[in-house]
């Protein structure tokens, strides 16, 4: 089977991984590519990275035959341009976040699930030697039941270099939701267990002062069904030199009954402290699986995805904790069932 996919928006970075994945991938034939912003398509043209084939989203959806569509933009657009695609009977793949409401992804499970359409993210941290590898682990019981996690998503702010929409009121939709949500995908990947309740959560302005609306802070406190306590800190605090490649990048650290796990996406090596022994030990990483956010969303169109790969249940829960969660954060609530 080929998916013949239709592309809309490259107004952030991660379309171009998405979109070359596509143009290599065996079961995909890209059929359309469309960007409506003018300066935008434009750098495209220029710069030869995407062809563009349209400038209306309505045109393409009127005009080119296709079976999916894949969805970038400006994060609160996503929502409207996956809705007018499942609408048309496409199944869509999005990068993160899908959406910037609630009211918005209630509407997206309900004209996919009665449509029969199917919903992926590039939802990628799944795909990456570390943490499958943190999956392995733990599911295989050598750190026992686990009763605490932390994880730290600090991402660079950037300003100057970021898309500027990510600073026009109205466009981001909150960096909980833009950020965490890969944690809030792999943690329950990675453990068995389910988010329960969001117990506090918060945002603030801190190093984006001229753009006093933008809460470039957000950290969480959430339950997972068995108890667990995860705490996370997602803010826009690392430094623009080197945030992407620290040791401490997406660090998480799991604490079970019978030792601690530690690792981030950076690591070379899984670090165990285990009971009954002295210092820590390392273990080596398995092979990553790069481009498996895009392969399981072919086999979840086909009805086959395996065990342990993205489907479409996992990323509309996905999107309903960080939704939630930074609604928790933006009204100073606490104790949100889930």
């Amino acid at each position: 089977m080929t998916v013949r996919l239709a592309i809309v928006g490259f107004r952030h970075a991660h379309m171009y991984d998405l979109y070359r994945r596509a143009q290599d991938s065996e079961g995909i034939r890209i059929v359309a590519a469309c960007e409506e912003d003018p300066a935008v398509r434009q750098d495209l043209q220029s710069e030869g990275t995407v062809q563009v084939s349209h400038s209306s989203y309505e045109q393409m959806l009127d005009t080119v035959d296709c079976d999916a569509v894949a969805v970038g933009d400006y994060f609160a657009r996503r929502g409207e341009l996956i809705l007018k695609a499942l609408s048309r009977g496409k199944h869509v793949i999005s990068d993160k976040p899908i959406c910037t409401n609630l009211a918005e992804l209630d509407k997206i499970e309900e004209v996919a699930s009665a449509r029969g359409l199917r919903v992926g993210c590039m939802l990628d941290m799944r795909d990456s030697a570390p943490f499958i590898a943190a999956r392995n682990l733990v599911r295989q019981g050598a750190i026992g039941e686990v009763h605490a996690i932390s994880f730290d998503g600090q991402h660079p702010l950037l300003l100057g270099k970021r898309p500027q929409w990510f600073f026009e009121p109205g466009k981001h939709g909150g960096t909980i939701n833009d950020i965490a949500v890969h944690a809030i995908d792999i943690i329950p990947w990675i453990t068995g267990l389910c988010f329960s309740v969001v117990t506090a959560a918060q945002c603030w302005n801190a190093f984006a002062t001229d753009y006093p609306h933008f809460q470039c802070g957000g950290q969480m406190m959430l339950t997972m069904d068995n108890g667990c306590g995860v705490l996370g800190d997602v803010s826009y605090f690392a430094p623009n030199g080197s945030g992407y490649v620290l040791p401490f990048y997406w660090r998480m650290t799991f604490w079970g009954r019978h030792g601690v796990l530690a690792t981030s996406i950076n690591a070379t090596e899984t670090v165990l402290a285990l009971d009954g022994e002295s210092g820590t030990r390392t273990v080596p990483l398995p092979a990553p699986n790069p481009g498996g956010y895009l392969r399981s969303f072919l086999r979840d169109i086909e009805g086959r995805v395996g065990e342990g790969e993205l489907c479409t249940e996992q990323v509309l829960r996905a999107a309903r904790v960080a939704l939630t969660v930074q609604r928790v954060a933006d009204q100073n609530a606490c104790r949100v069932p889930l």
